[in-house]
């Protein structure tokens, strides 16, 4: 089965000690209203463990459907003199309580990379999850996809990672790719990295793959309460925390 949605993918910074309140804001507070009104799913909202990279921050990453729904989503949010949706002033203005700055992209899913729907079927979990972001030679990114289903994620798979997530980023001229690693036990993400610094096959094959990128840095993610890789399903309204109205 074709995976043909796209995903916006989120890296925010928070202010202060606000990162639960943030995460909340987003899973309860916004999400359910985005199914509703633009048939966009929460694919996932997580902490950034921040002793492997910034901190303190977010990732969030939505799923729409495919390249005509984010179209119409940009409709939806540019049209008025605002450049904003006027019936969600009062969620922006919580939201800019929490976090100072974001950095968005368009990810184009690998076709056999699962649907958040699919994922949660099929029971994917983690105690923590690793997310890579490579960057490559323009004209680059599909090729590597391929190198890490057929050879990667096979022998990942053998330390209990599941690939969870395989996109290229859009708008970028296939330079740039993200992986999604959902890990059973922080100990399992331990012996992969371990696996990697010695003499194995899971490290012989790192090495080849690194020699046809530029760069790539490999970072850790916490469920927030709400995520559907935690919960099973989508956040509704009824996970709202009491004082919030739209």
């Amino acid at each position: 089965m074709t995976n043909d949605k796209i995903y916006i993918h989120e890296f925010i910074d928070i202010i202060g000690h606000n990162r639960a309140n943030y995460m909340h804001h987003m899973t309860a507070n916004w999400s359910p209203v985005a199914q509703d009104e633009r048939h966009q799913l929460c694919y996932g909202v997580w902490g950034v463990v921040g002793t492997t990279r910034d901190w303190p921050s977010v990732v969030n990453i939505w799923e729409e459907d495919g390249f005509d729904g984010m179209a119409a989503s940009f409709r939806h949010e540019f049209s008025g003199a605002a450049l904003q949706d006027p019936k969600l002033a009062n969620w922006w203005a919580e939201a800019a309580k929490f976090r100072s700055h974001g950095e968005d992209r368009l990810l184009v899913p690998a076709p056999w990379t699962r649907t958040i729907e699919e994922l949660c079927a099929d029971g994917v979990r983690g105690e923590t999850y690793a997310h890579e972001q490579i960057r490559t030679t323009p004209g680059q990114a599909r090729e590597l996809l391929e190198r890490v289903a057929e050879g990667g994620e096979p022998l990942l798979s053998e330390y209990g990672w599941v690939l969870a997530g395989a996109w290229e980023t859009a708008m970028t001229g296939d330079s740039e790719v993200f992986l999604l690693w959902a890990i059973p036990t922080w100990e399992q993400w331990a012996e992969a990295e371990k696996a990697e610094r010695a003499d194995t096959k899971l490290a012989r094959w790192r090495r080849d793959f690194h020699g046809r990128i530029g760069s790539l840095h490999r970072f850790l993610l916490a469920d927030s309460e709400l995520s559907p890789f935690r919960t099973g399903r989508q956040p509704r309204r009824e996970d709202r925390k009491t004082g919030w109205t739209e």
